[in-house]
Order: structure tokens, then C-alpha cells, then sequence
């Protein structure tokens, strides 16, 4: 079964700012894996690989940060907290 094309970085992008999807992390990271299999044709077999890997370590390292904003971060619906946080520095921070 043949596989479709993949978009290129640039249609990526645009529809990426479209959506306005610039915002949210992963999004970078899918256009920089984007732009490293564009540019794999014209790169040594070990730059590709140090690229890909400096690429995952990246992804990797932005952890769970999603954790208690799934609703922004997923739905882009921003809800605050229901607890009201004081004020770091305030006689309620204690």
C-alpha cells in the first residue's frame, strides 16, 4: 500500500499559524522533524542521526507539562484554577 505525501515544512507552518497553533510546543517540534527529513537527502548519514537525536532529547525534555491544563493545552479553552493561590509574599503564603 503506498504511503501519502508528506506536507512540506512551509505548508506545515502556514497551516500551524492558520489554526494559531504556534503557541504550543510540540508544534515546533513537528516542524523541526519536518525540516530534517527534507534536509536528510543533503546531509551525512551521522549529522542526520545527531540531528534526530538532539531533536528527541529536545521533545523529551519538555515532560509533562500539559499535566492540569489539558483543557487548555488540548481544547485551547483556558479555565483558571477554582483555588485561588495567595499571593507569593502575602501573610497567606506561609
Amino acid at each position: 500500500m503506498p504511503t501519502s505525501p508528506q506536507p512540506r515544512s512551509e505548508d506545515l507552518a502556514r497551516y500551524f499559524e492558520a489554526r494559531n497553533e504556534m503557541g504550543k510546543p510540540w508544534i515546533w517540534h513537528l516542524l523541526r522533524i519536518a525540516k530534517l527529513k527534507e534536509a536528510k537527502a543533503t546531509m551525512e548519514p551521522q549529522e542526520y542521526l545527531t540531528s534526530l537525536q538532539e531533536a528527541h532529547a529536545d521533545l523529551m525534555r519538555l515532560g509533562e507539562f500539559w499535566k492540569g491544563r489539558e483543557q487548555e493545552v488540548f481544547t485551547g479553552r483556558y479555565s483558571p484554577p477554582t483555588a485561588i493561590e495567595p499571593l507569593p509574599g502575602s501573610p497567606e503564603d506561609r
